[in-house]
């Protein structure tokens, strides 16, 4: 059974719990980061806390806060996370295929609960392809 790790800060919390027994049904074991409030929070501390330990354990992630851009910024500032903020299926799975995203981040204020189970399944049933994009990939940590 593969495990995925969830957080979100205090606007994405229906939508994360949503996610998380989303992912259980599919057999997926799911690693809750928190915040289990609806009391403010700050999206980096959560963000920070789930990208150290997708990048320990090697398994991906979902970050979620009101519109992905907090939390996808926070995430992308870790040198082994590869965040991409998507709003369709055709973003996550080329995230997945092409850039080799470990972290899918998404806005609770801005994706509908349908729309963002689609586009967790699309992130989590793709694969990265390698050839071409690991040579584009590797480009991404060259000096300019």
């Amino acid at each position: 059974m593969q495990s995925i790790h969830i957080a979100s800060d205090h606007t994405g919390v229906d939508l994360k719990t949503t996610l998380a027994e989303h992912l259980g049904k599919k057999g997926f074991t799911v690693i809750n980061h928190g915040t289990d409030s609806s009391d403010s929070c700050d999206y980096p501390v959560l963000a920070h806390k789930l990208c150290a330990a997708v990048e320990a354990s090697g398994e991906p992630g979902i970050l979620i806060c009101g519109t992905g851009l907090g939390v996808s910024i926070a995430a992308n500032r870790h040198p082994d996370i590869r965040a991409a903020l998507c709003t369709t299926e055709l973003h996550a799975r080329m995230a997945r295929q092409h850039n080799n995203a470990n972290v899918l981040c998404l806005g609770a204020r801005i994706t509908g609960v349908e729309l963002a189970k689609a586009i967790v399944d699309a992130f989590m049933e793709n694969t990265f392809e390698g050839g071409r994009h690991q040579r584009r990939l590797d480009m991404l940590n060259l000096p300019a």
